[in-house]
């Protein structure tokens, strides 16, 4: 076992389309896993979501390099057959249709683990396998809206917004990924199968643990955790600001030269600052309009005071402080005609260019491979093709 492959060796069945499941999956074959994903001929729908290059989308590239990709149609007997196959001796099964449809396909958690003894069988649905919404369809921003993110991330108005990036699918793939390490590593005292229900709803809502506790325990929202805090106007853009400590504080009424606010002694307390909100908030804004983002956060950040200028994307991906850490990295995919910018996972090494690690599959690229390898002769793999059952690439 190496840092780099630590789950060398283990093989990972995964159903799953969109976001949330293919990357736990991603994850897992980043660490060395070999991951099958298993699509339907006409393809995981994260493929058609957004620009599409050739056979793939962001979303396709981001939630599934380093696997391998067969194509097969599991509403056919044949198609059925040829997947329990490949189930044999697998580790891990990842599925993400909503309750009640993988057990219509004769997949469910009691069959798996007849083919595969000590699986680890891991459902992701909207809003888990129980309850009276648990068959409602339901993606992000849906999600976003029930556990009260976009009330709690509502603007000036009142109106509730949404966050764009897709952070209840991400947030879902984490907390799924931590729950199959968690698994694999007690697998090696108890190898009976384990059953993991992960939901949407449930990490959308740990997403917001602290925000939901306070809430829930003064009846009401909470208020500001820090005063100043938040995104304000400058001469040019606009800046972030976190001004939580004390010490912080005085040297923010320098930076301004806010005198009456800094001899205010109340004011010290971060509490009375936020209970004075909007009072303090008048007295900055224009002052901060003054000068451009770049300017405040040279001075901000002179006093050691938390800040940062609002970037947009393109901003971010040019920060020396991206490149500097590795973060930004170019890899190349099939379709693209240049290749697109991407990051590399925190804790895991660089990804390079080029290896199979750092490439996404096009439809049905390993099919042959796969089906060959789980034992099915070259003459029905070719008949499978033939009858569309499986999608080869080639």
């Amino acid at each position: 076992m190496s840092f780099e492959e630590p789950y060398s060796g283990l093989k990972v069945i995964d159903l799953s389309q969109g976001i949330a499941g293919p990357y736990c999956a991603m994850l897992l074959a980043q660490w060395g896993a070999d991951v099958i994903k298993i699509e339907p001929p006409e393809g995981d729908w994260a493929r058609m979501l957004g620009p599409r290059y050739g056979d793939h989308t962001a979303f396709s590239v981001a939630g599934n390099i380093g696997k391998r990709a067969l194509a097969l149609d599991l509403k056919s007997a044949a198609g059925k057959t040829a997947l329990e196959k490949i189930i044999a001796g697998a580790d891990v099964f990842i599925e993400g249709f909503r309750p009640g449809v993988i057990d219509r396909l004769g997949l469910g958690y009691e069959r798996v683990k007849t083919l595969s003894p000590g699986i680890i069988y891991v459902s992701i649905s909207g809003y888990g396998q129980t309850g009276p919404l648990a068959h409602k369809p339901a993606m992000d921003p849906i999600l976003q809206a029930y556990t009260g993110f976009m009330a709690a991330n509502a603007d000036g108005s009142g109106t509730p917004m949404r966050a764009q990036p897709i952070i209840v699918d991400m947030t879902t793939a984490l907390y799924a990924y931590q729950a199959v390490a968690a698994s694999l590593f007690a697998k090696r005292d108890d190898p009976t199968p384990r059953y993991l229900d992960i939901s949407l709803m449930a990490a959308a809502a740990n997403l917001q643990v602290v925000r939901f506790m306070s809430t829930m325990q003064e009846g009401a929202e909470p208020p500001p955790g820090s005063t100043p805090s938040g995104v304000y106007r400058t001469k040019d853009g606009f800046t972030h600001i976190l001004i939580l400590k004390e010490r912080d504080w005085l040297s923010f009424c320098d930076a301004l030269d806010l005198k009456d606010f800094k001899a205010n002694k109340d004011y010290r307390d971060n509490r009375k600052r936020a209970a004075d909100q909007d009072k303090i908030n008048a007295r900055i804004e224009p002052v901060l309009l003054s000068k451009s983002s770049a300017e405040w956060s040279e001075l901000f950040t002179a006093l050691g005071l938390m800040n940062t200028p609002v970037l947009d994307y393109m901003q971010f991906a040019a920060e020396p402080q991206a490149i500097a850490t590795n973060l930004i990295t170019n890899l190349p995919q099939p379709g693209y005609p240049a290749a697109p910018t991407m990051l590399n996972i925190p804790g895991h090494p660089p990804l390079k260019p080029g290896t199979d690690k750092a490439t996404a599959p096009v439809l049905g690229r390993d099919t042959r491979e796969i089906l060959a390898g789980s034992g099915i002769q070259a003459e029905e793999i070719e008949t499978l093709i033939k009858s569309g059952i499986a999608i080869a690439a080639d």
